[in-house]
């Protein structure tokens, strides 16, 4: 079937958060990413990332819990909320790190889990190899991966499922800038508790399951080309 072709199931609000889907200057930075002209630059590229990260993370804090506190200003004492667990963050090598870094810039006391996936090119179908993996314990944690691109969904759902080795957490978020249908419909399916985050749903895929119109590799654009 052809991926462009397809009808995209209709996601439910409160499971898949489409963050552009709304005027706001993530829409600005978005934009700067899939340009093949500002991708020269791979500084303001990897930047852009970051801020989608901040700005994804920020809407995710809403759904986070808080504890009430006292604290004391140079003149009084007032009110104020402290988030109650920092999330444990995750994600995969190489491209996810960027992205990774603006969840961490406002979760600042999360510690952070890595793993290593790597599609099996030469083959009919998408083949994921996840061959390292680095976590705290996840058991009873808020846990929240993120990758920038999630085409057919398949890499993010075997780290995730290579991760429940740490433990199991207690609220799972996956957030990703660019997915196709036929990747959040995957995600969804296979990871039934997770909320997923994304900052647009493009058409789909192609032949080779890549993201139309997409904006091509992010690892590349943000750390240069591989052998």
């Amino acid at each position: 079937m052809d991926a462009l072709n397809s009808t995209p199931t209709p996601y439910a609000p409160e499971r898949v958060h489409i963050v552009c889907a709304e005027p706001s200057v993530a829409n600005h930075f978005l934009a700067e990413l899939r340009d093949v002209n500002k991708q020269r630059d791979s500084l303001r590229f990897r930047r852009n990332l970051q801020r989608l990260g901040e700005i994804i993370a920020y809407r995710i804090s809403s759904q986070l819990s808080y504890t009430d506190q006292t604290i004391t200003t140079p003149l009084s004492e007032t009110n104020g909320k402290l988030l109650h667990d920092f999330p444990v963050l995750a994600t995969v090598l190489r491209a996810g790190l960027p992205f990774h870094q603006g969840f961490l810039n406002y979760f600042d006391q999360s510690p952070s889990a890595f793993a290593a996936a790597y599609r099996i090119e030469g083959t009919a179908q998408v083949q994921v190899q996840v061959d390292y993996l680095s976590a705290p314990s996840l058991d009873e944690r808020v846990l929240i991966l993120v990758d920038p691109m999630l085409a057919s969904g398949k890499s993010l759902v075997q780290t995730y499922r290579a991760m429940l080795r740490f433990g199991t957490p207690r609220q799972v978020h996956i957030a990703a800038v660019i997915a196709s249908p036929e990747g959040v419909d995957y995600v969804t399916r296979e990871i039934p508790e997770a909320t997923l985050w994304v900052a647009a749903v493009d058409e789909g895929l192609n032949d080779q399951a890549y993201i139309i119109p997409g904006l091509g590799d992010a690892g590349d654009l943000s750390y240069g080309s591989k052998l």
